[in-house]
């Protein structure tokens, strides 16, 4: 068995799921959505999915570690360094791999792999998604 990295098949269909369920305005408002730098990106080892990011979201946050399942789409990892994209930043940390991770990289499914929704090179680092 190859350790490469093996493509997945495309996702099925574009056609909006129905919502999970209605949340309160107060619920979104409890999600801490922010802009962060990757500064650096690098593959997990021993793992086939996991991507390894260190972001920068300011000095409020400062830098974090977060862990992406995205490896097996983006198997370069050099196009995530230096862009800014959205983060969920108050989820509760988790260990994946050894390595905790202290929030979650948004990207919504795409025809053949999650889109990377890159953040204006002129937004700042660290504000909040309102």
């Amino acid at each position: 068995m190859s350790d490469a990295i093996q493509p997945q098949p495309p996702l099925t269909s574009l056609t909006s799921p129905a919502p999970a369920s209605t949340i309160a305005i107060d619920d979104f408002a409890k999600c801490d959505i922010r802009i962060g730098l990757v500064t650096e990106a690098k593959p997990v080892p021993n793992s086939k999915k996991l991507i390894q990011l260190t972001v920068d979201f300011g000095t409020e946050i400062g830098y974090r570690t977060i862990l992406t399942g995205l490896l097996c789409y983006y198997p370069d990892t050099s196009i995530f360094q230096g862009k800014k994209f959205l983060f969920l930043v108050n989820l509760a940390p988790r260990k994946m791999a050894g390595i905790e991770s202290q929030g979650m990289f948004l990207a919504p499914d795409g025809a053949e792999r999650p889109t990377l929704i890159e953040v204006p090179t002129d937004a700042v680092i660290g504000a909040r998604l309102h």
